[in-house]
C-alpha cells in the first residue's frame, strides 16, 4: 500500500470532522480492497454509516479502530446502512446478533432483501437472467460456471427499521437525515450533516470510481436514468465534503458529481455510436466499446467485470431508448436495438 492512492485504505480510526472518523475495513477481492465505514458520537454511543463485510479480518479491524477512539463495539447503539451490498451491510448484521445494535436501511432494498433470503437462492441469479436478454450466452455461460449452482446460505436479514423517504435520522449532538438516492441500488441512501457539510455518500459518489448501476437482485426498470436523477438531486444541494465508501475524502461533492455526469453523457454518445455502426444487442455493443481507464477490450476482461460491463451498456441503451435516441424490440427474449 505505499502507492498514495492507496494511502486511504491505511488501518486505524481517521478524523475527518469533530466527532466523526473514518475507519477503512479490508474486503476479500482484488477490485475494491476497503471500505470505509464512519463512527459518529451519539451521546454516550456511537451511529455508524454502513457496516461492512461479515469478515473475521474486518471485524478485527472495526474493533481495533474503535479502540483508539476509547469506545468498542458494544458501544455502537446503530447502524445508518447505505445499501445492502455485501460490504457494507453484512457486518452490522452480524454485530447486531451479538449486541443488540439497530439496523436502519432503505426502504428501496426490501425487494431485493427479499430474494437474498429465499433459502433456494442461487447467487447472481438475476444477473444471469438479464444476461441471456442481453444475448451475451458467453458471459452468462462463464457467469454460471464461475458461481456454481447450488443454492447458499445466506445469512442475510431484515433490517430493524426501513427508511422511507428523506428523513431525519438526527443523532444526540448533531442532525442528521438520509435521502434516497436510487442507481446504483434502487434503495441506495445517503446521509446528509446540514449544519457541518458532510455527505455520507456511500456508492453513491465516489471519488476515483464509477458506480456500478443496478446491480442487485431486484434492480428498477431504468437504474441508470435513477442514477442520473439522483446525481442532479444532490448536485442542487449546496455542496458539501464527500465522505465516500470506497477512496479518501475529498472536499467538494459537487465537483465529483459533474464529472460523474459528464461521464455518463459521453458513455452515451459512445454508445449509441456503436449501435449506428451496426451492433445490436447489448453484447455487441460492450464489446464495441472499451473499458476502465486502460480501455480494455470486453474479451480481455474476466468474466465477472464482463458481466457488469454488459448490464451497464444495457443500462445505457436503455436509457438511450426513453431518449428516444434508439428504439428497441426483443427477438427470441433477446433485446435488439437499432438508430430511432
Amino acid at each position: 500500500m505505499g502507492d498514495s492512492r492507496h494511502e486511504w485504505m491505511q488501518p486505524g480510526a481517521h478524523e475527518v470532522a469533530p466527532g466523526v472518523h473514518r475507519i477503512p475495513l479490508p474486503l476479500p477481492n482484488d477490485g475494491l480492497r476497503a471500505v470505509n465505514v464512519y463512527a459518529i458520537a451519539d451521546g454516550d454511543a456511537l451511529t455508524l454509516v454502513d457496516g461492512g463485510w461479515a469478515l473475521a479480518e474486518a471485524r478485527e479491524q472495526l474493533s481495533a479502530g474503535l479502540r483508539q477512539i476509547g469506545a468498542g463495539l458494544g458501544d455502537i447503539r446503530r447502524f445508518l446502512v447505505t445499501h445492502a451490498h455485501r460490504d457494507h451491510y453484512t457486518q452490522a448484521v452480524a454485530l447486531r446478533r451479538e449486541y443488540g445494535s439497530r439496523v436502519l436501511l432503505g426502504e428501496g432494498e426490501r425487494p431485493t432483501l427479499q430474494v437474498l433470503m429465499r433459502p433456494d437462492h442461487v447467487a447472481l441469479e438475476k444477473q444471469v437472467e438479464l444476461l441471456a436478454g442481453c444475448g451475451a450466452k458467453p458471459v452468462l455461460e462463464a457467469v454460471i460456471a464461475l458461481r456454481g449452482e447450488k443454492p447458499r446460505t445466506t445469512g442475510w436479514e431484515e433490517p430493524d427499521e426501513w427508511i422511507t423517504g428523506s428523513t431525519d435520522v438526527g443523532l444526540t449532538d448533531r442532525p442528521l437525515r438520509a435521502l434516497p438516492t436510487p442507481g446504483h441500488t434502487r434503495g441506495h441512501v445517503v446521509f446528509i450533516d446540514d449544519g457541518t457539510g458532510l455527505l455520507f455518500a456511500g456508492d453513491h459518489v465516489l471519488p476515483h470510481i464509477t458506480p456500478s448501476i443496478g446491480f442487485e437482485q431486484a434492480p428498477s426498470e431504468l437504474p441508470l436514468r435513477d442514477y442520473m436523477a439522483s446525481l442532479r438531486l444532490v448536485r442542487a444541494l449546496p455542496d458539501m465534503r464527500l465522505l465516500p465508501a470506497h477512496g479518501p475524502v475529498t472536499d467538494s461533492a459537487h465537483q465529483r458529481i459533474d464529472e460523474l455526469l459528464d461521464h455518463h453523457d459521453r458513455r452515451l454518445a459512445a454508445t449509441a455510436a456503436v449501435v449506428e455502426r451496426g451492433a445490436s444487442t447489448a453484447y455487441e455493443v460492450a464489446r464495441g466499446l472499451t473499458w476502465t481507464r486502460r480501455e480494455h477490450a470486453l474479451d480481455d476482461m474476466d468474466p465477472y467485470n464482463q458481466m457488469l460491463a454488459v448490464l451497464e451498456t444495457a443500462a445505457h441503451l436503455d436509457v438511450l431508448v426513453l431518449q428516444a435516441r434508439l428504439r428497441a424490440e426483443a427477438v427470441d427474449e433477446v433485446k435488439h436495438y437499432a438508430p430511432a
